[in-house]
């Protein structure tokens, strides 16, 4: 038997202070405000962020996190006290940064999605492709409606991120498997989640109309608690070209772990329907190239240039923090080939109560500083 939370901790001795139980972190206050705008795969918390701000970075500095994801990095900054930028190479992440880290004129942002909610309806054109293929045709004539509403509001994006998680929830798939379908379920089946049959979902209206109001309610929270001093940028490119202005306090990142997640594929229903730039043949680690010899000398290379480029960009003694489960045992001549120095390792057990993944899950955080 597997042991129980409270007794994994009792053994786990190199510092409690970066690792939660689901008791002490519930999935609420994981995914507080606007980390849970939309659904995104990753255990990166924004409560290890925080700590490792406090810990590593001089209060009000700037923070970078070249591999910015949903942007939990930016997004904990700017709650914290601290300008961040962000630099992410697929257009969902940074549509979906942006939309997190934007400042709100909240009566117009609320007037917006209220009269949105009020339009809800029907499209009279027909499905294609992916939309036909993935959706019932009631869910499909919902979500081609509200994205013929989109371009008519100031808060287009926000409306964008509705319509992608309103989508991805509204899909031909089990309900336990939400992640990675393989294929759209059409007929009824079982369902491990529920414990009981289910039907796949016929209509998309019920979830536009309840995170169009979730997502005001986040957005709204944001604005309250954020530091209003503090900005966030993000840019959406590629870390091994893009350009950095000024100088930077300190990395704090979580890079792409090597032939694991195809996260264009895994948002794929946000590509298609809103017609963003995919660009996942650039992405490192991704999962269609698998873990052969060449596929990770390219992922040590493609990593070990990102901080290469990025350690220049710091202040004198800033450090770099890479949070990463480096079973593969990749990250020390990642570290010697982009001119860094280790000078601490903690680490952390994950929470994964979640979803149908098992087995324990631990990851490191590496501390380096550059060579002088």
């Amino acid at each position: 038997m597997a042991s129980t939370q409270a007794a994994l901790y009792e053994d786990l001795t190199d510092d409690l202070q970066l690792s939660w139980t689901e008791a002490e972190l519930p999935e609420r206050e994981r995914t507080k405000h606007v980390h849970r705008l939309h659904p995104y795969l990753g255990k990166y918390v924004p409560q290890l962020v925080e700590a490792l701000l406090g810990r590593y970075v001089r209060p009000g500095g700037r923070v970078l996190d070249p591999f910015a994801g949903s942007g939990t990095t930016l997004v904990q900054a700017l709650e914290s006290g601290y300008d961040a930028v962000g630099v992410d190479i697929a257009s969902f992440n940074a549509l979906l940064m942006r939309v997190k880290t934007a400042r709100y004129d909240t009566f117009l942002l609320e007037t917006e999605l209220r009269d949105a909610l009020s339009h809800l309806g029907r499209s009279r054109r027909h499905a294609h492709g992916y939309v036909k293929e993935w959706y019932a045709s009631d869910a499909a004539a919902e979500l081609l409606h509200f994205r013929s509403l989109i371009a008519e509001y100031e808060n287009a994006d926000v409306l964008r991120v509705v319509l992608a998680r309103a989508a991805r929830s509204a899909r031909l798939v089990t309900h336990f498997d939400l992640e990675f379908p393989s294929s759209p379920q059409e007929e009824s089946y079982w369902c491990h989640k529920h414990r009981r049959t289910c039907s796949p979902v016929q209509e998309a209206n019920k979830f536009l109309s309840r995170y169009l109001l979730d997502t005001l309610g986040r957005l709204k929270e944001f604005q309250r608690v954020r530091d209003r001093s503090r900005e966030a940028q993000v840019l959406h490119g590629d870390s091994r070209e893009i350009k950095l202005a000024g100088s930077f306090d300190g990395i704090i990142t979580s890079p792409p772990y090597p032939g694991l997640i195809d996260y264009h594929e895994q948002h794929r229903y946000a590509y298609e329907l809103l017609g963003l730039d995919d660009r996942r043949e650039r992405e490192l680690g991704a999962a269609a190239r698998g873990t052969s010899r060449i596929a990770l000398e390219a992922y040590v290379e493609g990593i070990s240039d990102v901080f290469r480029r990025c350690a220049v960009t710091l202040a004198p003694g800033a450090p770099v923090v890479v949070v990463v489960n480096d079973r593969r045992g990749l990250y020390s001549e990642i570290l010697d080939r982009s001119g860094l120095r280790q000078v601490d390792r903690l680490e952390r057990h994950v929470n994964r109560r979640t979803g149908r993944r098992a087995g324990e899950y631990f990851e490191s955080i590496l501390v380096s500083v550059r060579e002088a």
